[in-house]
Protein backbone atom coordinates (compact mmCIF):
# COMPACT_ATOMS: atom_id res chain seq x y z
CA UNK A 1 0.00 0.00 0.00
CA UNK A 2 1.44 3.63 -1.39
CA UNK A 3 1.30 5.50 1.93
CA UNK A 4 0.89 9.41 0.96
CA UNK A 5 2.93 12.29 4.24
CA UNK A 6 2.44 15.71 3.91
CA UNK A 7 6.49 16.61 3.52
CA UNK A 8 7.73 18.68 6.40
CA UNK A 9 9.07 22.14 5.36
CA UNK A 10 12.89 21.92 5.92
CA UNK A 11 16.54 21.32 4.79
CA UNK A 12 16.32 17.69 4.83
CA UNK A 13 13.24 17.81 2.21
CA UNK A 14 15.08 20.70 -0.07
CA UNK A 15 17.72 18.48 -0.52
CA UNK A 16 15.25 15.73 -1.91
CA UNK A 17 13.30 18.27 -4.05
CA UNK A 18 16.76 18.82 -5.96
CA UNK A 19 16.45 15.40 -7.73
CA UNK A 20 12.96 16.59 -9.62
CA UNK A 21 14.53 19.56 -10.70
CA UNK A 22 16.93 16.97 -12.43
CA UNK A 23 14.40 15.51 -14.10
CA UNK A 24 11.18 17.84 -14.44
CA UNK A 25 10.60 20.85 -16.34
CA UNK A 26 11.78 24.23 -14.91
CA UNK A 27 7.89 25.14 -14.48
CA UNK A 28 7.28 22.04 -12.43
CA UNK A 29 9.97 22.57 -9.61
CA UNK A 30 8.68 23.25 -5.99
CA UNK A 31 12.21 24.16 -5.01
CA UNK A 32 11.90 27.36 -5.01
CA UNK A 33 8.22 27.04 -3.43
CA UNK A 34 10.15 25.23 -0.46
CA UNK A 35 13.15 27.52 0.02
CA UNK A 36 10.67 30.67 -0.03
CA UNK A 37 8.65 28.51 2.98
CA UNK A 38 11.93 27.56 4.93
CA UNK A 39 11.00 28.21 8.74
CA UNK A 40 10.48 25.01 10.97
CA UNK A 41 9.45 21.88 10.51
CA UNK A 42 6.10 22.36 11.61
CA UNK A 43 5.57 24.90 9.57
CA UNK A 44 2.03 24.70 7.23
CA UNK A 45 3.06 22.85 4.32
CA UNK A 46 1.24 22.30 1.31
CA UNK A 47 3.58 19.42 -0.38
CA UNK A 48 2.59 16.31 -0.27
CA UNK A 49 4.70 13.21 -1.40
CA UNK A 50 5.34 9.10 -1.38
CA UNK A 51 8.68 7.61 -0.58
CA UNK A 52 9.89 4.37 -1.67
CA UNK A 53 12.26 3.55 1.63
CA UNK A 54 14.02 6.63 2.12
CA UNK A 55 13.50 8.24 -1.76
CA UNK A 56 10.90 10.50 -2.29
CA UNK A 57 9.72 9.30 -5.69
CA UNK A 58 6.36 11.33 -5.95
CA UNK A 59 5.26 14.60 -4.59
CA UNK A 60 2.60 17.32 -5.51
CA UNK A 61 0.96 20.86 -4.15
CA UNK A 62 -2.49 20.96 -3.00
CA UNK A 63 -3.89 24.46 -1.60
CA UNK A 64 -7.28 24.71 -0.33
CA UNK A 65 -8.97 27.98 -2.03
CA UNK A 66 -11.43 29.33 -0.10
CA UNK A 67 -14.55 30.21 -1.45
CA UNK A 68 -14.71 33.87 -0.98
CA UNK A 69 -11.55 34.18 -3.70
CA UNK A 70 -13.13 31.06 -5.92
CA UNK A 71 -13.72 32.29 -9.58
CA UNK A 72 -14.50 29.22 -11.28
CA UNK A 73 -17.76 27.63 -9.50
CA UNK A 74 -21.16 29.29 -9.26
CA UNK A 75 -22.22 29.47 -6.56
CA UNK A 76 -19.03 29.98 -5.34
CA UNK A 77 -17.48 27.10 -2.88
CA UNK A 78 -14.11 25.97 -1.08
CA UNK A 79 -11.77 23.84 -3.66
CA UNK A 80 -8.31 22.60 -3.70
CA UNK A 81 -5.61 23.55 -6.55
CA UNK A 82 -3.67 20.06 -7.35
CA UNK A 83 -0.74 21.01 -9.15
CA UNK A 84 3.03 20.16 -9.66
CA UNK A 85 2.15 16.40 -9.58
CA UNK A 86 5.54 14.68 -9.95
CA UNK A 87 6.78 11.00 -10.49
CA UNK A 88 10.68 10.30 -10.59
CA UNK A 89 11.23 8.47 -13.85
CA UNK A 90 12.60 5.48 -12.80
CA UNK A 91 9.44 5.09 -10.31
CA UNK A 92 6.51 5.98 -12.79
CA UNK A 93 3.90 3.29 -13.12
CA UNK A 94 3.75 2.15 -10.00
CA UNK A 95 0.71 4.29 -8.94
CA UNK A 96 2.11 6.91 -6.71
CA UNK A 97 0.75 9.55 -9.00
CA UNK A 98 -2.44 8.13 -8.68
CA UNK A 99 -2.34 7.71 -4.56
CA UNK A 100 -1.84 11.50 -4.68
CA UNK A 101 -4.80 11.93 -6.25
CA UNK A 102 -6.77 9.77 -4.58
CA UNK A 103 -5.41 11.57 -0.85
CA UNK A 104 -6.70 14.63 -2.54
CA UNK A 105 -10.01 13.14 -3.25
CA UNK A 106 -10.40 12.26 0.03
CA UNK A 107 -11.10 16.11 1.15
CA UNK A 108 -14.57 15.60 -1.07
CA UNK A 109 -14.31 19.19 -2.53
CA UNK A 110 -13.68 19.84 -6.13
CA UNK A 111 -10.62 19.88 -7.42
CA UNK A 112 -8.85 22.19 -10.42
CA UNK A 113 -5.59 20.91 -11.94
CA UNK A 114 -3.80 22.19 -14.90
CA UNK A 115 -2.68 19.03 -16.31
CA UNK A 116 1.13 18.82 -17.91
CA UNK A 117 1.56 18.28 -21.77
CA UNK A 118 1.11 14.18 -22.29
CA UNK A 119 -1.07 13.88 -19.25
CA UNK A 120 -4.12 14.15 -20.34
CA UNK A 121 -5.27 10.33 -20.16
CA UNK A 122 -3.71 10.08 -16.82
CA UNK A 123 -6.73 12.99 -15.79
CA UNK A 124 -9.09 11.40 -17.43
CA UNK A 125 -8.01 7.69 -16.14
CA UNK A 126 -8.33 10.08 -12.89
CA UNK A 127 -12.30 11.27 -13.38
CA UNK A 128 -11.05 14.74 -14.43
CA UNK A 129 -13.07 16.46 -17.23
CA UNK A 130 -12.26 19.82 -18.94
CA UNK A 131 -13.78 22.79 -16.99
CA UNK A 132 -17.36 23.96 -18.55
CA UNK A 133 -16.50 28.07 -17.66
CA UNK A 134 -14.89 30.19 -19.82
CA UNK A 135 -11.27 30.09 -20.32
CA UNK A 136 -10.92 33.47 -20.46
CA UNK A 137 -10.17 33.64 -16.51
CA UNK A 138 -7.49 30.88 -17.10
CA UNK A 139 -5.01 33.14 -18.78
CA UNK A 140 -4.25 30.57 -21.63
CA UNK A 141 -4.11 27.58 -19.04
CA UNK A 142 -6.35 24.34 -19.61
CA UNK A 143 -7.75 23.62 -16.18
CA UNK A 144 -9.61 19.72 -15.56
CA UNK A 145 -11.86 19.80 -12.87
CA UNK A 146 -13.03 16.59 -10.32
CA UNK A 147 -15.84 16.48 -8.52
CA UNK A 148 -16.80 14.74 -5.66
CA UNK A 149 -20.31 12.68 -6.02
CA UNK A 150 -23.33 14.65 -5.19
CA UNK A 151 -21.32 18.04 -6.42
CA UNK A 152 -22.34 19.27 -9.90
CA UNK A 153 -20.27 22.27 -11.36
CA UNK A 154 -22.60 24.76 -12.85
CA UNK A 155 -21.10 26.95 -16.13
CA UNK A 156 -20.31 30.80 -15.00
Amino acid sequence: MVKVEKLLINYKTLEQFKRFKEYGNQELSMLEDLQSNIVENDSESPFYGVYYGNTLVSRMSLYKVQKKYDKYFKPAQDYLVLWKLEVLPDYRGNGYGKALVEFAKKYQLPIKTNPRINSQGFWEKMGFQKAKYDMERDLGENPLIWMPEGVEEKEV
